[in-house]
């Protein structure tokens, strides 16, 4: 039975429409805080959020909910996700949430929320919140309502965190770094940790003004990003998206450098010291054929799960890896973090940079993928993937591609999107195929 407000990364929406207003906000953090109120000690919640324009309504709202059901109220302000995931884990919080709509135009917003190891929450723990959501929750009385405090050391907190993961013997004296913080969560801790460090820091993106969160900048628009580097002749660049739990990189040339080539430089890097965990690393469906292929020729597995990064995380901690992600950009170092962390997995990257002693734009290019097409098709309404036409296009795709390619189909769980991708060896193939499926759902939409 589908649920009515979470979907594969919290809950998420544009803002004063459907679950994103500050009444179904409110009740969240009700329902939340009631599921969460467990033992006889002091409960708390810690508060983070982007810098959307939306995020003060939904941080008040949410601050009504958790302090009237009698949780204590944390606010950490502006911070990047896996910060907020942190420092739940290190405050002894009882859940921790973040307000943000990751990648998303400023309009959307969004409600992640984390349990106190720091993790995201089960599927069954969101079907009980959601129940709570629709349902009333028991209140307390008047002296039993909770408090809310803001602290000012939190980004200080996780820039010490996020350092503790480069080597000690390493600093980044010599390197030039462009860094774009997509005008979002990530705008005054990413530069600072760098410069810490010792990096010649060139900094994009971080002047938000409410409504600015992603717009031409980040990871999801990194054209503005490899113009700076060209122009700075940097050595490397950095893009975040709008809650910073995203990476994608920009070699010393300009070219884009994807989550894919990035794992695959971590978990070779790993394998080689003897770090890596398990027998090989976790990616998506979406994850290229090309990766898989390297992996596979230095002796490393790839276990693929549906996308999403908390289905990458559910996987790594069942098998007991120790690195993971998204070919978007989502990298999950288990060593170090419970969720994707853009700058800590930069940081690694950084570390191989500087050791190896290579240029970016060799060392960043660890395999030739195979070509692969990804293109979105929105719809308004109804199940066009069950149309008998697109089922029959799919299967004749399908039949095209066999032996020498792969296809994945799925509705995004964040957008009105179909998601169509192909990959393989011949390019014209898979072009033909992707442009077949997607003219068909047009049509069943």
């Amino acid at each position: 039975m589908p649920r009515k407000y979470f979907g594969t990364d919290g809950i998420r929406g544009r803002t004063n429409e459907g679950a994103m207003t500050a009444e179904i906000a409110m009740r969240v953090g009700q329902a939340a805080g009631a599921h969460f109120m467990r033992g006889t000690h002091r409960h708390r919640v810690l508060i983070g959020k982007d810098t959307r324009l939306s995020g003060y309504m939904m941080e008040s709202a949410l601050v009504a909910g958790f302090t009237s059901v009698g949780m204590d109220v944390v606010l950490v302000g502006p911070m990047p996700t896996p910060a907020v995931a942190m420092l739940t884990r290190s405050m002894r919080a009882d859940i921790g949430v973040m307000i943000s709509a990751s990648h998303n135009p400023f309009a959307d917003n969004g409600i992640k929320l984390f349990g106190p190891d720091g993790y995201k929450l089960s599927d069954e723990t969101e079907k009980a919140i959601e129940a709570g959501i629709d349902g009333r929750v028991s209140l307390p009385p008047a002296e039993q309502i909770g408090r809310a405090r803001r602290i000012e050391d939190a980004a200080g907190r996780y820039i010490a965190a996020a350092k503790s993961t480069f080597p000690d013997h390493l600093r980044l004296d010599g390197l030039r770094i462009v860094v774009d913080c997509a005008n979002g969560a990530a705008y005054k801790v990413a530069p600072e940790a760098l410069w810490e460090l010792g990096a010649d820091v060139i900094a994009l993106g971080v002047s938000p003004n409410g409504i600015n969160i992603n717009d031409h900048v980040g990871s999801t628009d990194p054209s503005a990003l490899q113009a700076k580097v060209l122009e700075t002749r940097a050595d490397i660049g950095i893009a975040l998206d709008g809650d910073a739990d995203r990476l994608i990189l920009v070699d010393d040339r300009a070219q884009i450098v994807d989550g894919d080539q990035l794992m695959a430089l971590i978990a070779i890097a790993q394998a080689r010291t003897g770090a890596l965990k398990g027998d090989g690393i976790v990616a998506t469906v979406m994850s290229n054929l090309g990766l898989e292929r390297l992996l596979w020729g230095q002796g490393i597995a790839l276990h693929r799960t549906p996308v999403g990064d908390r289905y990458v995380v559910e996987a790594m901690r069942a098998g007991g890896y120790n690195v993971g992600g998204e070919q978007s950009g989502h990298i999950v170092l288990a060593d170090h973090a419970t969720t994707g962390d853009g700058l800590i997995a930069a940081l690694q990257v950084l570390a191989e940079l500087v050791q190896s002693g290579k240029p970016a734009h060799t060392l960043l290019r660890q395999f030739d993928p195979l070509p692969q097409l990804l293109k979105n098709v929105r719809f308004t309404g109804g199940q066009p993937l069950e149309d008998d036409k697109v089922k029959a296009v799919i299967a004749d795709a399908e039949k095209r591609l066999d032996g020498t390619g792969r296809l994945v189909i799925r509705k995004s769980g964040t957008e009105p999107l179909i998601r169509v991708m192909a990959e393989g060896e011949d390019a014209k193939l898979v072009g033909e195929v992707v442009d077949g499926i997607c003219d068909a759902v047009r049509k069943a939409a």
